[in-house]
């Protein structure tokens, strides 16, 4: 009996070229970094509590570059995985690594729990795993202006997100040992629609569905920019929020 495949929600090739977009952004000086710099600010705290010193480090997604330089202080081997290229859905180079961290791309792979267990797979016996991701409740107000833009006909445009029951479910499901599932909350203040999106698109997470909908028109980005500002505070400012889950496990 064959195993049925898991729906193809995400497209790699977009995934692709979303991450080398971002790569290319990352290189201006006031580029948008503030996931990566919280999940990296994150991780290292949680790795200081738990009083784990890798060795061996495998890291994906690190835009700010802080993760990999705290490992690198503490005199950890860090391996970058290959991006844009590298293949969520495919077995993880396997190597003797005690800590395994992927900030933001596990959001867009099609069998995430598949992805979990080459994750876990990759990680050496007593090695820990963590993966931020933009769990649900994220981007609401981009939600609203999205709705708003399309009016009566919704188009996919933002992507599916995981829950903290979910999560942990996930980490279960991929033979985890200690599973721990957590979230906190980030917020962002914008002046303008245009400035979130390009944010956004600095930081890889443009649209990357399989079925991304039709472009919007003219009179679309309007009506959205105009829900976006109807949002704003008495100084301007709308506050788009981030709800960051963080997923954690160890292979006994």
């Amino acid at each position: 009996m064959s195993l049925a495949k898991p729906p193809v929600i995400f497209s790699p090739q977009r995934r692709g070229l979303a991450a080398a977009r971002a790569a290319k952004l990352q290189q201006a000086p006031n580029a948008a970094r503030y996931l990566s710099e919280d999940a990296g600010d994150d991780l290292l705290e949680r790795l200081a509590f738990l009083r784990h010193e890798p060795k061996q480090a495998m890291v994906l997604g690190d835009l700010a570059g802080l993760l990999t330089e705290g490992l690198e202080r503490q005199g950890a081997v860090v391996t970058s995985a290959p991006q844009p290229t590298f293949a969520l859905e495919l077995p993880w180079p396997i190597g003797q690594f005690d800590f395994i961290a992927a900030l933001f791309v596990l959001d867009t792979a099609n069998d995430l729990p598949g992805a979990l267990v080459h994750m876990r797979a990759a990680l050496a016996p007593g090695g820990l795993a963590i993966a931020a991701l933009a769990g649900a409740g994220s981007l609401p107000v981009l939600r609203q202006a999205m709705l708003a833009a399309d009016g009566d006909r919704p188009a996919p445009r933002l992507h599916p997100q995981v829950d903290v029951r979910a999560g942990g479910q996930l980490l279960q499901r991929a033979g985890f040992a200690k599973p721990v599932v957590d979230s906190h909350t980030l917020t962002v203040r914008y002046s303008q629609l245009d400035a979130l999106v390009t944010d956004l698109r600095a930081q890889g997470l443009a649209n990357q569905l399989a079925d991304p909908g039709p472009p919007l028109s003219r009179a679309g980005l309007a009506r959205a920019r105009q829900a976006f500002a109807e949002q704003a505070d008495s100084a301007g400012r709308v506050t788009e929020t981030f709800e960051l889950l963080t997923l954690s496990g160890w292979r006994l």
